[in-house]
């Protein structure tokens, strides 16, 4: 099988190390931690995001190949209908890492359901990037725990995207570490200055409460509503792509205003001309170990956040007073009222003392010195190897 070469930024061999990264999670859909990662290791590795597969009216599997912006490397098997998805997406894989046979590898993990074909690999590092619990989202695969046990024995480090996630993975594997969602602070902090103002919102009145980020079941719809119903001089903005779930499940309001999803880059426009920011989280399994990335990214933005009480949310900044935690839709009217009374200079400058700590640049500086710091390894291969479910989907839930 072959693939077609991506464009190339220079003549010559490649020497840098490669990092192929296996993601459920499509580079193009939400801009989240996988893009800012992989957009940093860019710097110093040839990046590979490899995708899970798209079936096609096409005679032979084949690599679609394209060079994103950051110097990234995308590539999506497209593989005829009805294929051996698992054999394909190997060979597929074998071929593109012949290749660049003698440089170093490290294979970066985002769901353990890629080692349905990745598991012949011998990287000289393995790395599990668990961002999210995927195996308590809705539509999961039933091998994933058992997938997710055999990539934990055969990964050299692991990271998890919150302390939630650490807790639970720390005592399954001897190098795991913590390493919560960050923050691209000067981008956010765009918003606080005059940006124009998206058409989109030109006809929605103030004030506004906005949500960004994936609209699946892990959002309280029913919060959602009774919010809108008890305050509807209020204006709830709702930005996101509909995943998994009926749209016509999404309540509908005359201040309830679902746009869409925005590029990340459209983003610090929208919520400069928000006056509050919440995260309607449902409390259930989907939501007990994630970590939102939004939270520093609104308090960045300069916004006030109301977020109902996700356990790393509480932990990480409702306990120091940067975002308002409530566990009803009455308690968040509340909150939205005292807010939009009391502007705090003192908690703006607490927020920005809180993100003068953290970055994704930090967060990719560490990762990578573990990386670096890791000996070359060649693992035997994990017991029942050779019985990989054939199963290649992962749960498809996006980050928050």
């Amino acid at each position: 099988m072959k693939t077609a070469a991506p464009p190339t930024r220079s003549s010559g061999r490649d020497s840098r190390p490669v990092l192929l990264c296996l993601s459920h999670l499509r580079w193009d859909f939400v801009f989240q931690r996988p893009q800012h990662l992989m957009t940093r290791a860019a710097r110093d590795h040839e990046v590979i995001f490899f995708e899970e597969p798209l079936e096609r009216d096409v005679e032979v599997p084949r690599l679609e190949l394209s060079a994103e912006t950051g110097g990234v490397t995308r590539a999506i098997p497209i593989l005829p209908r009805g294929t051996d998805a698992v054999a394909a997406q190997r060979a597929l894989l074998d071929d593109l890492l012949e290749e660049r046979a003698g440089r170093r590898l490290v294979a970066w993990f985002y769901t353990p359901m890629a080692l349905a074909f990745a598991d012949d690999l011998r990287p000289d590092v393995t790395v599990y990037d668990c961002m999210d619990e995927l195996s308590a989202f809705r539509g999961a695969p039933p091998a994933m725990l058992d997938m997710e046990r055999r990539l934990l024995e055969r990964a050299d480090l692991v990271f998890t995207g919150g302390r939630s996630l650490y807790e639970a993975k720390r005592d399954r594997h001897p190098r795991v570490s913590c390493f919560p969602s960050s923050i691209d602070t000067a981008h956010f902090a765009r918003a606080r200055g005059g940006m124009a103002e998206p058409e989109s919102m030109a006809g929605i009145a103030r004030p506004r409460m906005g949500f960004f980020g994936v609209i699946d079941e892990r959002m309280d719809l029913g919060l959602v509503a009774g919010l809108a119903a008890l305050r509807p001089d209020l204006q709830l903005v709702m930005l996101g792509p509909v995943v998994k779930i009926d749209p016509a499940s999404l309540p509908q309001a005359p201040n309830l205003h679902w746009l869409g999803g925005r590029r990340y880059d459209e983003l610090p426009a929208y919520l400069a001309h928000w006056d509050l920011g919440f995260m309607p989280f449902a409390l259930n399994e989907s939501t007990r170990f994630i970590s939102p990335t939004k939270t520093p990214e609104f308090l960045a933005a300069g916004l006030p956040v109301v977020s109902t009480p996700v356990v790393d949310v509480v932990r990480d900044y409702g306990e120091a007073g940067l975002v308002e935690v409530v566990s009803s839709a009455a308690e968040m009217a509340e909150q939205a009222d005292r807010l939009l009374r009391a502007a705090s200079p003192a908690w703006l400058a607490r927020v920005d003392a809180q993100l003068a700590t953290n970055s994704w640049d930090l967060t990719w500086t560490r990762m990578a010195a573990l990386i670096r710091g890791q000996r070359v390894t060649q693992p035997a291969a994990f017991p029942g190897a050779g019985a990989v479910p054939a199963t290649t989907l992962a749960a498809g839930a996006p980050h928050v």
